[in-house]
């Protein structure tokens, strides 16, 4: 369950007592971060979606590189999302159902991520009309939307898990959880966070699990001030502590 929290010291939050799994936003391409996609795969980790994503969706062609790395997270029991960009709601409904298309015939993703998806109430109409076509793409499968930020509540209908937090470490550390999040199970909520200091990576932790988040990316890297990035570059690459958060999450179960 999860709680509408207040600003105080945060060695005050208590402690919640459900399991948290990883949701990694999409590495580099397979050839610039090959360490990244061998990780994912590892025995054991406790990783319940990865992103893939050619140039923010599924490339223009079948990459082989690509189709490599999938196929192992496959092996390993791994569900990869296909990253399709809403571009808060301005991207064109034939678009998206072309990109899920590609991704489906060259990658035989398991899901999509919705990302930059629209959270207000005007714009659930059309989401709704998307998440449909895509189930039914999918014939199932699981469907992420990435708002990153706490939408309109009729959207739980929609998706099997919202984001509801994406971003620094210095906003999520005095964030708040909705109160209307409190009647769904953890299991529904993401929340990815960059500039997660090591020393502070537990009581990351500790707020993940106290607003009710049961998919969690945490990573020391974090935008270059001053520098011309990418708004992904913070997901690029494994964090530091990758070691450290894959053995306080604990090893994955299959199912």
């Amino acid at each position: 369950m999860s709680h509408l929290t207040s600003p105080g010291p945060l060695r005050d939050i208590p402690a919640a007592d459900h399991a948290l799994g990883l949701g990694v936003p999409g590495y580099a391409h397979p050839l610039v971060a090959p360490t990244e996609w061998v990780e994912l795969a590892r025995p054991g980790a406790p990783v319940d979606w990865t992103v893939l994503s050619v140039g923010r969706g599924p490339g223009t062609r079948r990459d082989p590189h690509c189709l490599t790395a999938v196929a192992r997270l496959r092996a390993a029991g791994v569900r990869v999302l296909g990253l399709l960009d809403a571009r808060c709601g301005t991207r064109p409904f034939g678009e998206l159902v072309s990109d899920a298309d590609r991704f489906l015939d060259w990658y035989r993703v398991d899901g999509f991520l919705l990302d930059r998806c629209p959270a207000d109430r005007p714009g659930l109409v059309e989401v709704r009309r998307t998440a449909a076509t895509l189930r039914a793409l999918l014939g199932g499968g699981h469907l992420v939307l990435g708002q990153g930020t706490h939408p309109y509540p009729e959207y739980m209908e929609v998706a099997d898990q919202l984001v509801t937090f994406r971003g620094a470490w210095a906003d999520y550390r005095w964030s708040q959880v909705a109160e209307w999040t409190a009647g769904y199970p953890p299991e529904r909520f993401c929340h990815l966070v960059h500039g997660v200091p090591g020393p502070h990576l537990e009581e990351a932790l500790r707020i993940a699990r106290w607003q009710g988040a049961g998919t969690i990316y945490f990573t020391d890297r974090t935008h270059h001030p001053g520098r011309r990035t990418s708004a992904t570059t913070p997901w690029e690459a494994l964090p530091g502590y990758w070691d450290d958060i894959v053995s306080r999450i604990g090893p994955r179960v299959m199912e």
